[in-house]
């Protein structure tokens, strides 16, 4: 078989991160003896490190004498996924040394990374770069920009982003949103919703966590209720755990600890770990002592950890 051939297999080992296929195919291109060509080569880094293999993808990639931009990508992103940002800007660093191009896969992925750490002043050197090599009009370079500076505390960064898009995606919408209800500006975040709609744009399970989230950190019952009925009945946006979860912590920030159990007993799905800690958590604060040990007498294992 052609080396080709197998460079095909590996990208669809990297696609459906089929991490057994990977391995038997690595193993034959090393009995083809194969294994040591730089285009597979390249094509294994990828693909342990699309399947979250970064040991073994560092390994491989240390032996690679062909390191083109996708392969450094494959990098960034997999450290990234696993919320190992600074190691994720370190692959990053080799990439400008190694005076290797970026495109428009690269920094999306450095921003997030940026996000993750708070490292506005990083951020802003990526988006200086962004602007000279001329991807700002790109649409997932701008909306990682929002969410960088939304996430590092910079709003007005953010919303100077946000203003200079000519086309914005709900993913976009969702990111200033969560900026704004993460620095306790509320009414931004509603007014930028009633927005997003009145333009056309349909809010996913994203956006409702946006909203959900400002709803519970400002106490705002009402208003929680009414988008969280609104998900379902207007938008057809089936609520999740982190949906629900937003609304136990809301209504149990607010002493309202029955309402919240009421509303897990009318779930269709199990709650998580998560959801039953913010019930469990609300119980302790407002001294529910009773509510707590039924909760966990129904719901809870060794994860609910506030009884102990």
């Amino acid at each position: 078989m052609p080396i080709s051939f197998y460079a095909s297999l590996l990208d669809a080992c990297s696609s459906t991160k089929q991490l057994q296929n990977l391995k038997l195919i690595h193993a034959r291109t090393i009995v083809l003896g194969i294994s040591g060509h730089d285009f597979i080569r390249v094509k294994l880094v990828s693909s342990y490190a699309s399947c979250a293999q970064l040991q073994q993808a560092n390994l491989l990639f240390s032996f690679t004498n062909r390191r083109p931009t996708f392969l450094f990508n494959s990098l960034i992103r997999a450290y990234s996924s696993l919320n190992l940002f600074s190691e994720s800007l370190s692959i990053f660093r080799q990439m400008m040394f190694a005076l290797k191009p970026f495109d428009c896969h690269t920094l999306p992925t450095v921003l997030k990374s940026c996000a993750g750490l708070s490292a506005l002043l990083i951020g802003r050197q990526v988006h200086g770069a962004i602007v000279v090599n001329g991807l700002a009009s790109d649409l997932s370079n701008s909306t990682a920009l929002v969410n960088m500076y939304a996430k590092c505390g910079d709003l007005v960064g953010a919303r100077k982003v946000f203003d200079r898009m000519h086309q914005r995606s709900v993913v976009t919408w969702s990111a200033i949103m969560l900026g704004y209800g993460m620095h306790g500006q509320f009414d931004e975040v509603f007014e930028l919703f009633d927005r997003m709609v009145g333009g056309g744009e349909r809010p996913d399970s994203m956006a409702f966590t946006a909203v959900l989230t400002a709803c519970s950190h400002g106490g705002l019952i009402e208003k929680g209720e009414e988008y969280f009925e609104m998900m379902e009945r207007r938008f057809e946006v089936k609520p999740s755990l982190q949906h629900y979860t937003c609304m136990v912590d809301m209504l149990g920030r607010n002493g309202q600890v029955e309402e919240a159990v009421k509303l897990i007993l009318r779930m269709e799905i199990e709650p998580d770990p998560a959801l039953l800690n913010a019930l469990l958590g609300a119980c302790k604060l407002h001294g529910k002592i009773g509510v707590a040990e039924r909760v966990a007498e129904k719901f809870c294992s060794k994860e609910c950890n506030y009884l102990h």
